[in-house]
């Protein structure tokens, strides 16, 4: 077991002071068999009062509602969890779908069908060309393997571009360009894999690693796959490799857009800069 330390703190600073509307803040992790919090406290100011739900994904989300208005925003969320994911590669699929091509059971696909449908259906014959690169149609592989190929192949060939501007690249524009930040390679292996028959969906999180191009103190992303007896395994395609104890969930989704950690809005005419920090550490 692994215990971390998560500081995340967003600043949003107004030219004037603003109103402030309910925002919306996905920043707990996602508790389960691999994960536990064992503490969290949320300092907001303006003061706000919260409001907490799960949402359709289950992801813990907390409301807040300003009684005041204000120049400054600042949230502030410190969590200490204990993380058991030891060995990510220590599971077992289930028999049917060990071996590439697979077919989910009827009452899988019922569920996943929103996971499988490709976005970008423009895109699809791009995507596919793209994929031949390192899976030709025919060629048998086991399901892991050819997951994981996906993720290397994502690392290797595309350079990792900081982009501190909301939203994701079309997989066009990412294959296009040859860079993309952490979101933009979580989805180009998101649509990829649902090219190739797979159930995949969108991961926000953090990334424990010391700072550098990929990880400079920010949010990270990367994408998981339901794979049969196993359940939704995560692959991180901009370093290449398998989700593991380093890696730390906080919400998942079908579209990358639907979770951001802070979203909200203002009324006033006042010019609004942002500042994000996130720091991961290991507690002994």
């Amino acid at each position: 077991m692994k215990r971390y330390k998560i500081l995340h703190r967003t600043y949003y600073n107004f030219s004037a002071e603003v109103e402030l509307k309910p925002h919306q803040l996905r920043l707990r992790p996602r508790e389960g068999h691999e994960l536990r919090i064992e503490s969290s406290n949320l300092k907001i100011t303006p003061s706000a009062s919260l409001r907490w739900f799960r949402d359709v994904e289950d992801n813990s989300v907390a409301i807040a509602s300003f009684d005041s208005p204000g120049r400054q925003l600042l949230i502030e969320s410190e969590i200490i969890i204990q993380h058991f994911d030891q060995s990510p590669l220590d599971f077992l699929v289930a028999d049917y779908a060990v071996d590439y091509p697979f077919f989910y059971q009827t009452e899988d696909s019922i569920v996943l069908i929103p996971y499988m449908q490709v976005v970008e259906q423009g895109a699809s014959k791009q995507l596919a060309e793209w994929i031949a690169n390192f899976w030709k149609s025919g060629e048998q592989i086991q399901t892991y393997s050819l997951l994981q190929r996906l993720a290397e192949h994502i690392e290797q060939t595309l350079r990792y571009q900081l982009r501190e501007e909301p939203g994701v690249q079309s997989v066009q524009q990412t294959l296009k360009l040859g860079s993309g930040s952490c979101r933009d390679s979580a989805y180009l292996f998101m649509e990829a894999a649902r090219q190739l028959g797979f159930a995949a969906r969108f991961v926000s999180g953090y990334l424990n690693t010391p700072p550098s191009s990929v990880n400079y103190g920010a949010t990270h992303a990367w994408a998981e796959v339901f794979l049969p007896g196993a359940g939704w395994k995560g692959f991180d395609p901009t370093i290449g490799q398998v989700v593991g104890t380093n890696h730390i969930p906080i919400a998942v989704a079908r579209l990358p857009e639907s979770v951001p950690p802070v979203s909200g809005a203002y009324l006033g005419s006042a010019s609004a800069t942002l500042d994000v920090g996130v720091w991961v550490n290991e507690l002994v």
